[in-house]
């Protein structure tokens, strides 16, 4: 799913900000975190949301639908986000650091939806899951290319770009399970560490990767804004 298909499943189900239905996927997605996709109801979540039955059917006919929705607003929510960050950057290593830093900074927002992408990868069946492939391979494909820029142009040694890319995401998709802000450094720390521990591991032993101001990398400041376990 090339970029502008992206935009128009979005854009079919998400036409202009809806406030109600943001309401209710967060609050879905608290349920299906709490409940598991098997155990919950679209009972649990009118009675979690306050929306009534009929105000739950306006936006979707079944807790497929539902589930459906909520993977389709969250990977094209943070597909969008990843594509305009990388249009302005050119430096391998600061496409990176975007990289890492854009699926934490979602992410460690929106951690109950993490949560049910990570868990429920396999409840879609038919169209649903078809299409939430199709997004996440097109994710695939964005960070696929942010390695191989990288590998183009020296700064990462020959090894098998999937193997790097899926282990740079099993290393972010689980944050989710650990992460507390209490005690845990902020997410640009953590962003700059994880992209840091990535690019020390594909380094062409050339030393410490730097980014395009030529100071070490770390996690780029002026980012707009602020899936998981997806199976690439």
């Amino acid at each position: 799913m090339n970029r502008a298909t992206v935009a128009k499943a979005a854009h079919t189900h998400f036409p202009a900000f809806d406030r109600k239905l943001a309401h209710i996927l967060r609050h879905a997605a608290g349920v299906f975190s709490e409940k598991g996709y098997a155990g919950a109801s679209i009972r649990d979540i009118s009675r979690v949301s306050g929306v009534s039955l009929s105000g739950l059917y306006y936006y979707f006919e079944s807790k497929q639908e539902l589930l459906y929705l909520i993977q389709l607003y969250t990977f094209s929510e943070i597909v969008r986000r990843l594509e305009e960050r990388l249009a302005e950057a050119i430096a391998p290593v600061d496409r990176v650091q975007i990289l890492v830093r854009n699926h934490l900074d979602y992410f460690l927002q929106h951690p109950v939806e993490m949560k049910v992408l990570s868990h429920e990868a396999d409840e879609l069946d038919g169209r649903y899951g078809r299409e939430i492939a199709e997004i996440k391979k097109r994710y695939y494909s964005l960070a696929l290319g942010v390695f191989e820029n990288l590998r183009r142009n020296g700064a990462a040694r020959r090894m098998n770009p999937r193997v790097a890319v899926l282990s740079l995401f099993g290393m972010m998709n689980w944050i989710y399970t650990w992460y507390n802000p209490k005690v845990d450094p902020s997410p640009d720390s953590i962003a700059a560490t994880m992209a840091e521990i990535f690019l020390d591991g594909v380094s062409n032993g050339h030393g410490p990767q730097r980014a395009s101001n030529g100071r070490a990398a770390r996690a780029p400041r002026a980012l707009v804004g602020s899936k998981a376990h997806a199976r690439m």
